[in-house]
């Protein structure tokens, strides 16, 4: 990024100047182990990313104060009849969630299975931390207990 200065601003013969900010994302582990030191560790980057889109995905509707529509609202699809949804409902689901409310996320592939006769729903979401090559990849498996 350059900027331009004004003849106001003088010595306009120096080079531009140049600015960047490395950022860099953290959390706290939510295992909640231990360090020797009895203090928990942390996840950095694409790993705290990770665990916060894992999060979201798994948040229902309404369990977040103040925002009823944060999440990913995922177990929903396991309590409706298996011809009330599709694939593509959990897909456009998952997409909506990191699009409302995970912008360090970058989807890149969403597949959903449903397998109603084992009243369970795998999710597999590939994503890309934003100013990361890296490609990351979750499966989330939802299971109904009777």
């Amino acid at each position: 990024m350059a900027r331009v200065f004004s003849t106001e601003d003088g010595n306009l013969q120096t080079a531009s100047i140049l600015t960047s900010r490395i950022k860099t994302y953290s959390d706290i582990d939510l295992t909640f182990a231990k360090k020797s030191n009895n203090d928990i560790f942390k996840k950095n980057d694409a790993a705290a990313v990770k665990q916060a889109v894992k999060n979201l995905l798994l948040t229902n509707f309404g369990d977040k104060p103040f925002e009823p529509f944060f999440g990913g609202n995922l177990n929903a699809f396991l309590f409706n009849l298996d011809t009330e949804f599709d694939n593509e409902d959990i897909e456009d689901a998952v997409a909506q969630a990191l699009a409302n409310h995970e912008p360090r996320a970058i989807l890149r592939q969403v597949i959903a299975d449903i397998k109603p006769d084992q009243n369970t729903v795998t999710v597999k979401v590939k994503f890309q931390v934003v100013n990361v090559a890296e490609t990351q990849e979750i499966v989330i498996d939802l299971v109904r207990a009777r």
